[in-house]
């Protein structure tokens, strides 16, 4: 977790620019880059008229303590920051400040007339010397270090400042101390002459200026900018030092702009810490792309842990900004607005949680739902953005939430009733109550609406189930639950019309119904119809079929219509050795119970199966007013008189069916018949099994 995160806009501090003041201000900027080297080139090119000498070592000194006080300060602070976010490029900025303040010390203690005595080759040496040094470690902080080299940067942080340390100490004896080195001895009025060397150091602040706004350009910031502001004019000071005429106007100049700078760094962070409030992210936008990631996280935690306080929030009656602020070493204006906007964001996380639930709880409300698995499913989700609710359905005419009973009376009009921190819904079908739903109330103003949504929807997905659950007990009375179910979830199907499919047709009636109808009353031909119906009606759905419909003792059956089955014709050929089966069990029982005296000693009937496979037209057949789920066609037709031809107790198919068993059915054939109304005669066969 972040020692103490602060909450910027943007990686960046700027104010947004349209895009017509952008090229503007990139120019007025240039303008102060520029200006500095044309002052110089004036001052050079008119060495005698206006490149005049001021000497006065005392205000040179205190004008160098102070810079270098400024520089120790910033280095300090990046170098803590760079601790502090285990940064290599803050670490390496650091470097930038403290070897340039400390050279800058050594210079302005080289001031003559100050330790030693008058003009020395030190401090001539000294800021030039620190100028190129910083510049290495300027150049290495802009590059785009990866994570092996930023690593190894961090490991050598305690070698780097060492040695800078030791650098600096060495060049201190060496430079201030009398006669010791050479450095320490006298040297001529005007100086020594840098020259051209000092170059190296304008190509390295250069190219970190450059690379640095690069970075600028994808993450604007206003202490980056002054971060490439601050190197592009440590360059111009190399270019200035290059004809070092001691006291003089152009010498004066440098010290100038060193002076600015460092100066316009210390400002803008000032700036960025009254924007702020705090201290601890003023150098974020400088630091690497992975630690920026790397703080985001932090922060993106730090909030989610906000939250979950917030949403926990009985748990204590501190605020929880407050107790975080110690953590997170935030200031009194930040927990403040922590909380605040901790606030707003569990009020809306709730607020999207509990629509969830709600869109959620609409799409349970499916074609075939069970009202107890809707309650369950339902319930469990509602409670995870609702928090405790509670359903219960009506009894009786009374419901029981809580400790209460409610009846419709309680309930005028449909409004609520609040409770000792609940608020208790109706639940409505069909206008009258069926239940109630018991919802805690929370602290946000719209626990009450979102209550009463999730009531109405609850209500609604509740009267949908129960009017599927009847319309599908209903449908499925008279037809198979396929079609019924295709019907309640698409109506449109229910349309005349129709299409041409492949299925398999299963005929079947009971041989000898018409000498059986003769001899025993019509309640012992209803209770035949049904038991043999009874048993063999599920052997068709079991495997998939759909019962088209009844004609008196007969029965038609589709596979492969208006539900899609790969296998249809061996699926109709098990249904019809399902059935005959269940006919054989049925005949067993009834013939103990005509032993038994319970039913006239007259011969039940018996089924036979016809099974034929080949293309037809499946849809609704009929008038606008009445209709009905039919198939019509040859194959159809084929599968009636193989049932007519069949032997009771026998399922006779037709040669297309035979083709598409699996190998291993056992069949007998009963060569080439000749139909009624069919010209060329079929090929049938008798099924006595299938493979297994």
């Amino acid at each position: 977790m972040p020692t103490s995160p602060t909450f910027t806009r943007e990686p960046a501090a700027e104010p947004y620019l349209p895009p017509a003041t952008q090229p503007v201000r990139a120019v007025v900027w240039a303008i102060h880059l520029v200006v500095p080297l044309l002052g110089l080139w004036l001052l050079l090119a008119n060495p005698e008229t206006l490149d005049i000498k001021w000497q006065h070592e005392l205000s040179h000194f205190w004008l160098i303590i102070a810079v270098a006080g400024v520089n120790v300060v910033l280095g300090g602070m990046i170098s803590r920051a760079a601790a502090r976010r285990h940064d290599a490029r803050l670490l390496l900025v650091s470097l930038v400040f403290l070897s340039s303040a400390g050279f800058f010390l050594l210079h302005g203690l080289s001031t003559p007339k100050i330790i030693l005595g008058g003009p020395n080759i030190g401090f001539d040496l000294s800021q030039p010397v620190g100028l190129t040094v910083s510049s290495i470690f300027a150049f290495a902080s802009a590059l785009p270090l990866g994570e092996r080299a930023a690593r190894t940067v961090l490991e050598s942080a305690s070698t780097l400042r060492g040695v800078l340390g030791l650098l600096l100490i060495a060049w201190g004896v060496a430079a201030l101390v009398p006669d010791l080195t050479p450095l320490s001895t006298p040297a001529s009025e005007d100086g020594l002459s840098l020259g051209w060397y000092a170059l190296v150091g304008v190509a390295l602040y250069s190219s970190a200026a450059i690379m640095m706004f690069r970075i600028h350009r994808r993450n604007p910031s206003s202490v980056l900018i002054s971060l490439i502001t601050a190197y592009a004019l440590l360059a111009e000071t190399m270019v200035a030092a290059i004809s070092q005429r001691n006291w003089a106007l152009s010498w004066w100049e440098w010290h100038l702009l060193l002076t600015a700078a460092f100066v316009f760094v210390a400002y803008s962070a000032y700036i960025q810490f009254r924007r702020e409030g705090s201290s601890a992210g003023l150098f974020d936008s400088i630091a690497l792309s992975a630690t920026v990631r790397r703080i985001q996280a932090q922060y993106d935690e730090a909030l989610e842990e906000l939250v979950g306080h917030l949403r926990r929030r009985a748990e204590s009656p501190v605020p929880v900004a407050t107790r975080l602020a110690g953590k997170f070493r935030l200031t009194e204006a930040q927990a403040a607005v922590l909380d605040r906007a901790g606030e707003a964001l569990a009020s809306e996380r709730e607020l999207t949680e509990r629509l969830g639930a709600l869109v959620d709880v609409g799409h349970r409300a499916r074609v075939g739902a069970a009202e107890t698995d809707l309650l369950s499913t339902a319930l469990e989700r509602v409670r995870q953005a609702y928090g405790d609710v509670r359903i219960a359905l009506v009894a009786d005419g009374t419901v029981t939430a809580g400790t209460v009973d409610y009846t419709e009376a309680d309930f005028p009009g449909g409004r609520s009733v609040v409770q000792d921190g609940w608020v208790v819904h109706p639940l409505t079908v069909k206008g009258r109550l069926a239940g109630a739903m018991r919802v805690p109330l929370g602290g946000t103003a719209h626990d009450e609406a979102l209550a009463s949504l999730l009531a109405g929807q609850m209500s609604i997905s509740l009267e949908n189930v129960r009017l599927y659950g009847e319309l599908s007990t209903l449908f499925q009375q008279y037809m198979s639950p396929a079609v019924a179910t295709s019907l309640l979830a698409d109506p449109e199907q229910a349309a005349l019309g129709g299409s041409l499919v492949e299925l398999t047709a299963l005929f079947a009636d009971l041989q000898g119904f018409t000498t059986f109808s003769e001899r025993v009353s019509p309640g012992e031909i209803v209770d035949m119809l049904n038991r043999y119906h009874t048993a063999a009606v599920p052997c068709i759905l079991d495997n998939g079929g759909t019962v088209v419909q009844f004609v008196g003792d007969a029965v038609l059956a589709l596979f492969n219509a208006p539900a899609r089955q790969a296998d249809h014709a061996e699926a109709a050929a098990r249904a019809g050795l399902a059935m005959q089966e269940a006919a054989r069990r049925v005949a067993r029982e009834v013939a103990a119970e005509q032993r038994a005296g319970l039913l006239s000693g007259v011969e039940w009937p018996r089924f036979r199966v016809g099974v034929n496979t080949g293309p037809a037209l499946v849809g609704n057949i009929g008038s606008p007013r009445l209709r009905g789920f039919n198939a019509m066609g040859d194959s159809v037709n084929v599968a009636a008189r193989l049932q007519s031809l069949a032997e009771p107790g026998t399922v006779v198919i037709g040669s297309a069916t035979r083709e598409r068993l699996r190998p291993g059915a056992s069949t007998r054939s009963l060569g080439d018949l000749n139909l009624k109304g069919k010209e060329h005669s079929v090929h049938a066969f008798v099924l006595q099994a299938l493979a297994d």
